[in-house]
């Protein structure tokens, strides 16, 4: 099916990806405050903070499912005189194993390095290097290895995009430029458009995979790999407020991870890779506003311009996704 299409693979429209997707960048930016408040109340580090996250979303995740599948109606028998329905081409056992551990893999790389290229270069640059480089690297491996092309008013759109986080980022910050930080952030950079590009890839080829259940069997290798580095970083939190920790911890687990990647994954799957990384940039604007309503940080005008600047490309992207898509559904009717 050509890039952009109305309907991928999986049957999901593509406004209603576009949706998905705001609302899981927009969830994103809660995680940062909430663990801002971990991090007040306790001496949890991000390694084990992100440990717990995929394990709590994990749970969650399962949880839905078996719930899911104790609510699904039973097969009708079909008719013995009609011959049945072709299946849809079901993915390989080995297709579906090579997804699913790269996405794990691909997952805990985007978020250890992160962690690591904050550590190592600070927040401000390892923020501006992995959210800055993502778009950059999903362009371009989408125009290589799914021949999508970003267009005149896409490019446009990357570059404020850019051009905002920037802002948005460095705008009351310093800091300082190491170069094992900044290596570090190109590599969670790299993670991060690895699951992109993987995900649409196979949304696009009708491979994709049902939203929830991949996006369990990523926390699952994440979790399994991030447990290592959160036992020597320190595995359980001590702190004066166990109950006020627990319930941001599930929190964390149940909004800006369970409920987000799931629609994400599913969001992914339709939309044109480009699109995507520029609209998970909403996750820094609503981590800014946030941290201007609920922690009480100054407003500036690098946080009002950046903002602005980020959600004018988000909102410009997405309406071109949109009106492509709804082209090409008529130039489909008209063929029927």
């Amino acid at each position: 099916m050509p890039a952009g299409s109305g309907v991928s693979g999986s049957g999901l429209p593509v406004g209603r990806g576009l949706l998905f997707l705001i609302i899981a960048g927009i969830a994103w930016g809660t995680a940062g405050a909430a663990g801002s408040l971990v991090y007040r109340i306790s001496d949890l580090g991000p390694l084990a903070l992100s440990f717990w996250r995929s394990v709590g979303g994990l749970v969650l995740l399962l949880g839905a499912l078996a719930l899911r599948r104790r609510r699904e109606p039973a097969p009708v028998p079909a008719e013995p005189l009609l011959p049945a329905k072709p299946a849809p081409s079901a993915e390989s056992p080995r297709r579906r194993l090579l997804r699913t551990v790269a996405t794990g893999v691909g997952l805990a790389v985007f978020q250890s390095a992160y962690f690591a290229a904050v550590e190592a270069t600070g927040l401000a640059v390892g923020t501006v290097v992995t959210l800055g480089a993502g778009p950059v690297l999903i362009a371009l491996g989408a125009r290589l290895t799914m021949g999508e092309r970003l267009g005149g008013g896409g490019l446009i759109a990357v570059t404020g995009a850019l051009a905002g986080l920037g802002v948005l980022v460095l705008g009351g910050e310093s800091g300082t430029v190491r170069p094992a930080g900044v290596a570090l952030a190109i590599l969670s950079a790299a993670g991060y458009a690895g699951i992109t590009l993987l995900t649409r890839r196979l949304g696009r080829d009708g491979g994709g995979a049902d939203a929830m259940t991949t996006t369990a069997w990523a926390f699952a290798i994440g979790s399994v790999l991030l447990l290592p580095l959160a036992v020597g970083e320190g595995l359980m939190p001590h702190t004066a407020e166990p109950v006020r920790v627990i319930w941001l911890l599930v929190y964390i687990a149940a909004v800006p991870t369970a409920l987000a990647y799931a629609l994400y994954f599913a969001g992914a799957a339709v939309v044109r890779a480009a699109t995507v990384s520029v609209i998970m940039l909403l996750e820094p604007v609503s981590a800014a506003v946030i941290a201007v309503v609920l922690l009480d940080e100054r407003l500036t005008v690098a946080t009002v311009a950046g903002t602005l600047l980020l959600l004018a490309a988000v909102a410009g992207l997405a309406l071109a996704e949109a009106r492509t898509a709804a082209v090409r559904r008529r130039a489909a009717a008209a063929l029927v």
